[in-house]
C-alpha cells in the first residue's frame, strides 16, 4: 500500500482550448470540474463562471456566444444558480489535462483565467509523481507550480488552531489577500466568492461563521 498522497497544482499558458480561449478573449474566469474522456475522443465538459452584473440573462452572456460560435464545442447547455452560471457541453478538442491523467495525474478542479489555467489534483507516491512530470515535460507551456503532501501539518495548522474549518480559513484567506478587509474594500463578497469558485451567499456564511469563532475566543 502507498501510503503518501501528494497536492499537485500545474500552471499551464499558451494552450489552444476552448475555455483558454473564451476565458482570454472574454475576460471571464471560468471553472472547470475535470473533463469526462469518451471513447470517441471526445470530452464532457461542466464548468461554471461568474454571472456578470449587466446580464441578467443567458442572452448576452459573453462566455456562452463564444463557445457557441466554437466549431470545437456541441450541445452547450446553460442554467443560472444564485450568483454564477452552469455550463455542460461536449468539446470535440483534445485537453492537455488528458495527458497528465493518463500518467497518474488525479485531477480534482481546473481554473482557466486570461487564456492560462490552473490545472489541480492529486498523485499517489513519488514514482507516479515523476511519470507525471515527465507527460508535463512533453506537453506545451505545462509547468508545477506547487507540490505537497495530502494532509500535511503545514496546510491545517492555523484551521486547527483556531478551530475554523478548513473552507473557513481558505476563505479568510483569500479575501485578505484580494483586501477584502480593508478600508476602503479592494474587492467585493462576489469577487473574493468568483476565485473561491463559490457562490456569494456561501462566501459570506464561511467569514461571518469563522468571525464567530474567532472573535469568540478571543474576547472570551
Amino acid at each position: 500500500m502507498i501510503e503518501e498522497c501528494l497536492v499537485v497544482e500545474f500552471t499551464v499558458t499558451g494552450d489552444d482550448c476552448p475555455l483558454a480561449e473564451a476565458s482570454r478573449e472574454t475576460g471571464v474566469r471560468v471553472d472547470c470540474q475535470p473533463p469526462q474522456l469518451r471513447y470517441d475522443g471526445n470530452a464532457l465538459l461542466r464548468f461554471s463562471a461568474g454571472v456578470p452584473p449587466s446580464f441578467d440573462d443567458v442572452e448576452g452572456d459573453p462566455l456562452a456566444e463564444f463557445l457557441d460560435a466554437d466549431d470545437r464545442i456541441r450541445y452547450l447547455h446553460v442554467s443560472t444558480t444564485d450568483d454564477r452560471r452552469n455550463y455542460r457541453c461536449l468539446s470535440k478538442h483534445p485537453c492537455i489535462v488528458h495527458e497528465l491523467t493518463n500518467a497518474g495525474f488525479m485531477a480534482e478542479s481546473l481554473r482557466y483565467r486570461d487564456g492560462g489555467a490552473t490545472f489541480t489534483g492529486a498523485v499517489v507516491g513519488h514514482d507516479v509523481l515523476r511519470g507525471v512530470l515527465e507527460a508535463a515535460g512533453e506537453a506545451v507551456g505545462v509547468t508545477l507550480s506547487r507540490v505537497h503532501p495530502l494532509g500535511s501539518e503545514d496546510e491545517d495548522a492555523v484551521a486547527r488552531t483556531w478551530d475554523v474549518t478548513p473552507a473557513q480559513e481558505r476563505a479568510l484567506r483569500t479575501a485578505l489577500e484580494m483586501d477584502y478587509f480593508g478600508v476602503p474594500r479592494q474587492a467585493t463578497a462576489s469577487e473574493v466568492a468568483d476565485e473561491l469558485a463559490i457562490s456569494k451567499s456561501a462566501f459570506l456564511e464561511r467569514v461571518h461563521r469563522a468571525e464567530r469563532t474567532l472573535f469568540s475566543q478571543l474576547f472570551e
